[in-house]
């Protein structure tokens, strides 16, 4: 029974892992679908996260199944209520992949980003994927000193939001109220994006070691200046 019972708990773990790749491909693919203009493939990311969604609801359900049958003390409960959690971060992102894609759509055949921008959101996109795929190897590593990067990592993202509001702020803009609109939407997407991923590495951490990734960093920080 026991044996049984961690073949679950590990199975539960490969289906975040899982997860947090979809999420990572679909943010990718979805950036390319706006830059591009590119209708098919803004439509296959839309129709990918019932995917995402349904690996969350089975997540949930045999967490919940396991939480009743076992009644997981210590530990175990923390792997449990802790991938309960990783699992609501995923299915956002891929919600707010999802979101980019179809803001791709509604402006086909028109791309939603100015060319001067283009770089930018390329970027953008870029990194949330590496953010998520770093997600993803912490879920598998439980490496805690790689989780904590990712907040680091996530300094990089909101200089890029930061780069996008300094062009909408700038009194040389050009694209008309709609665009404005429509890059503010994406640079919050892509931003929110990025928070999920970091989010799932520190509930990692919480996992490993029942602390939370915040009360680490300020331990570290109070170490370093005594």
């Amino acid at each position: 029974m026991r044996d049984a019972y961690h073949e679950e708990l590990d199975s539960i773990g490969e289906g975040l892992v899982e997860m947090a790749r979809l999420v990572g491909s679909a943010i990718g693919r979805a950036t390319t679908a706006i830059l591009d203009a590119d209708l098919k493939l803004a439509e296959n990311v839309i129709a990918a996260d019932e995917k995402v969604d349904d690996l969350q609801r089975d997540l949930e359900a045999r967490a919940i199944a396991l939480l009743a049958r076992q009644q997981p003390v210590a530990t175990d409960l923390r792997i449990v209520v802790t991938s309960l959690r990783m699992s609501a971060d995923l299915e956002r992102s891929g919600d707010l992949a999802q979101h980019v894609a179809k803001l791709a759509r509604l402006r086909f055949p028109e791309t939603a980003v100015p060319q001067d921008l283009h770089a930018t959101i390329l970027e953008m996109g870029q990194l949330a994927q590496r953010l998520m795929a770093k997600a993803a190897e912490v879920i598998i590593t439980k490496d805690v000193d790689l989780a904590l990067q990712l907040e680091q990592d996530d300094d990089a993202m909101d200089m890029l939001h930061r780069t996008l509001f300094q062009h909408l702020m700038d009194d040389r803009w050009k694209h008309g109220i709609e665009t404005a609109v429509d890059v503010t939407l994406l640079g919050r997407y892509y931003e929110r994006f990025a928070d999920h991923a970091v989010s799932v590495a520190k509930r990692v951490v919480y996992l490993v070691t029942g602390e939370h990734a915040d009360e680490i960093a300020s331990s570290a920080a109070a170490v370093e200046g005594a």
